[in-house]
């Protein structure tokens, strides 16, 4: 039996997904039916019970994804928790890469995040109105989701079952280094104009989401996320381990750093979903909420700030950079 798969935090953290997919996949077969049998126009005591159904369906919905976010966060404590198992592994990073399966299913339950906020919105849409004017959106729309979370489940027993612990992998260096002397920043970048662009397009993500040019928005909301990324690897990430040959995303993670990844990644994910979800429903359903924008720049803010102060901490402290 793979050793892997024997681990607490993984059976619970399989146990978990394959219980609250069977609550979605109810609710998905019964929100089908709701779906294909739905009028608007009818008052019968049988469109009265459907309306009763897809209540009831999107509640278990609602429950089921709000948990999800909470999974995706023991999923990242899981993998790290297994670093101790594999030989090489300093941290999550090698676990992730301990097969082909692990980079993609982390991709994916990213992406399903997203998605599950953009229905969070239209589901909030739809309940402020009289008649359910959103329901079939959100519908169709939690159907597309319920596929990726098919796809999500196989990968994660596929990844759990082909790790391998008494196969070496590589440790965070390896992956995040030097990688032979090869420029590992995207477009060809070099560090400094990797950081004139990240704050660039922070100012320009602001402006845009102030003025309201949306679809200007959601190109810089995602290059924003490619550039962060990389620019909290190979550089704000340096600052906070204090060691300028450490780039890696999930170090930060552990306890000596206290657990200040959790912080900066969730502030940069949560802030982007909240932002391209606002501007996909004004594009989709001419609906936004001008609330939220407030929150999306206090996110990202604090995303920004944090990674500035890591780096302006250490100067003062040491007079130079790394």
């Amino acid at each position: 039996m793979n050793e892997a798969l024997l681990s607490n935090q993984v059976i619970v953290f399989l146990l978990s997904e394959f219980t609250l997919f069977t609550l979605l996949f109810i609710a998905f077969v019964v929100s089908l039916k709701v779906l294909v049998k739905w009028d608007f126009e009818s008052f019968t005591p049988f469109q009265f019970s459907l309306e009763r159904q897809a209540y009831l369906v999107s509640t278990i919905i609602l429950f089921v994804f709000l948990l999800k976010f909470v999974l995706v966060i023991y999923f990242i404590f899981s993998i790290d928790a297994l670093a101790v198992l594999l030989p090489g592994a300093m941290c999550g990073a090698g676990v992730i890469k301990a097969n082909e399966y692990g980079s993609y299913l982390l991709t994916l339950k990213l992406f399903i995040l997203f998605l599950l906020t953009l229905w969070l919105y239209v589901h909030y849409y739809d309940m402020h109105t009289k008649n359910h004017q959103w329901f079939k959106q959100k519908s169709w729309l939690f159907s597309l989701i319920f596929i990726f979370i098919i796809l999500e489940l196989a990968l994660d027993f596929s990844y759990f079952s082909n790790i391998d612990t008494h196969m070496p992998v590589s440790c965070c260096s390896a992956l995040f280094g030097q990688l032979e002397g090869a420029n590992p920043l995207p477009f060809g970048l070099s560090t400094p104009l990797l950081l004139v662009l990240f704050y660039l397009l922070y100012i320009l993500l602001i402006l845009t989401l102030k003025i309201g040019y949306t679809l200007l928005y959601v190109f810089t909301n995602v290059l924003f996320i490619l550039i962060a990324y990389y620019a909290v690897i190979y550089f704000f990430g340096t600052y906070i381990y204090e060691l300028p040959t450490h780039k890696c995303p999930f170090c930060m993670l552990q306890t000596e750093y206290h657990y200040i990844g959790y912080l900066l990644w969730g502030s940069l994910f949560m802030g982007s979903y909240i932002g391209l979800s606002d501007a996909v429903s004004m594009l989709w359903l001419r609906k936004a909420e001008m609330r939220y924008q407030k929150l999306v720049i206090r996110l990202l803010s604090v995303f920004v700030l944090l990674c500035t102060a890591y780096v302006a901490v250490y100067y003062l402290r040491n007079g130079v950079l790394l």
